[in-house]
């Protein structure tokens, strides 16, 4: 949010003739798009706007959208008609990211509150486009290019303490369900010395968790044409002072190789954490999915983590109600899930995508089937979830601060845990801690998804 100083600098260079611009920006979707708005951020402050969070006091609204899933769209619509509710005559409104990038042109007919849509490929273009004098409408959805696109520096809009670090844009993997590759291309890998001046960049900042994010994390190099690297990667990303945790998100379970494992083994800041998003386990199912998996690799799989890396803990997701889904399927997830035990899990109803295959298929299923299938998987998970709890109580963890209550509680995360979407540490302390620092917590009470404890120590 601008302050004194700020408007002081503003005033300042609007008297010698430079336009400056306060800019708010909401975000809305995954980690992917987080990083997007911040280097955006950085290129708008590098042009000498001044970012704000508040957005009556701002010149220009963007909102960053996600065009994921239908609950995801609907979420980004609403967004846009608020700000657009609050949008006087001299703001400028502009909507980028997923959304734009597919429906640019359809959106612009119905919304004309809307001055502008840029697509996930011209991020580069909004200093541009806002600092232009006329007042045409602009609608860009660039195709992706050739390699990965460097932004330059990011302006942090979220906690200092972790931060998610994008190592690949794009996906080639064509799941029948999924809009990604229409939105964001094709697999293209960043350079590893691109990404590592960023990670110090992130620790000289304070960051002190790295969350690597890819559409597939595992599928890093792939385009190099040099063999595998992400262990490599993860190798210089560990001897960065001040990162001390390391988290993998995205990870395709076809995909996970001895040299991951080895690597995550070998480096204590890597933690032993794997997200890997399963969609099923119905062999039917899975390839109508158009997978790689199968029942028996994603058993295996998980077998092997756990006996390679002992206390792993292995979060997954899972999509209930596919076209052609039987009560057979339904059935044979649900006692999976029972069976496997993931410590962390989340299930979405099938979305119906336009352009995809899936949307085309047959035997599509109802939503209130879909849904019912959901909650039945959730209501699984829960007990599950309350299982792995109760067996910490009593023990000792490392605890990443992240909030204080004011009334001498905390809440925090373990390193079981990724920030947003995992469980949380509610414990107390009588001491006055800041966020961002590490104690340890010993673990008195358990929940569905949540633990409670006391500091008995800082670091």
């Amino acid at each position: 949010m601008t302050g004194p100083a700020e408007n002081r600098l503003i005033n300042t260079l609007c008297n010698n003739g430079v336009s400056i611009l306060k800019v708010f920006i909401r975000t809305l979707g995954c980690e992917k798009n987080t990083v997007d708005s911040e280097y955006a951020a950085g290129l708008l402050a590098k042009s000498g706007d001044v970012l704000t969070d508040d957005p009556e006091e701002a010149d220009a609204l963007i909102v960053n959208t996600c065009g994921f899933i239908e609950d995801a769209k609907k979420e980004s619509i609403d967004a846009i008609f608020e700000l657009a509710g609050v949008k006087n005559g001299a703001q400028k409104l502009y909507v980028t990211g997923c959304l734009a990038q597919r429906y640019g042109k359809e959106l612009a007919d119905e919304m004309p509150e809307v001055d502008g849509f840029l697509g996930v490929n011209d991020y580069m273009k909004l200093p541009e486009i806002l600092h232009k004098d006329d007042d045409s409408r602009t609608v860009l959805q660039s195709s992706e290019g050739k390699t990965f696109e460097e932004f330059g520096q990011r302006l942090r809009s979220e906690t200092p303490w972790t931060a998610p670090i994008k190592i690949a844009e794009g996906c080639n993997n064509i799941c029948t369900y999924c809009a990604i590759p229409f939105m964001r291309g094709k697999y293209r890998s960043r350079k590893p010395e691109d990404i590592v001046k960023e990670a110090e960049s992130l620790a000289a900042q304070g960051c002190k968790e790295l969350v690597v994010i890819a559409q597939d994390v595992t599928a890093y190099g792939c385009d190099f044409g040099k063999g595998e690297l992400l262990p490599d990667l993860l190798r210089r990303l560990c001897a960065i002072d001040g990162i001390e945790w390391i988290r993998l998100m995205y990870c395709y379970e076809d995909e996970i190789t001895q040299g991951l494992i080895d690597v995550i083994n070998e480096q204590p800041k890597i933690c032993k954490y794997l997200d890997i998003p399963i969609q099923h386990c119905s062999n039917k199912v899975l390839k109508a999915m158009n997978r790689k998996s199968t029942s028996e690799s994603i058993r295996s799989t998980v077998d092997n983590l756990r006996k390679q890396i002992p206390g792993i803990v292995i979060r997954t997701t899972l999509i209930s109600g596919f076209p052609g889904e039987t009560k057979e399927d339904a059935q044979e997830l649900l006692d999976f899930v029972k069976e496997t035990g993931f410590e962390r899990l989340g299930v979405f109803a099938y979305s119906k995508e336009e352009g995809t295959a899936a949307a085309r298929m047959k035997n599509q299923v109802r939503r209130d089937v879909k849904e019912r299938r959901r909650d039945r998987i959730m209501a699984a998970q829960r007990e599950i979830s309350l299982m792995h709890n109760q067996a910490l109580v009593g023990r000792i963890f490392r605890v990443l601060v992240e909030e204080d209550c004011q009334d001498g509680t905390f809440i925090g995360r373990t390193i079981m845990d990724a920030p947003e979407i995992d469980n949380g540490v509610i414990f107390t302390s009588e001491k006055t801690l800041k966020p961002g620092i590490f104690v340890n917590v010993k673990i008195n009470d358990a929940f569905d998804y949540d633990l409670s404890g006391v500091c008995v120590e800082e670091e």
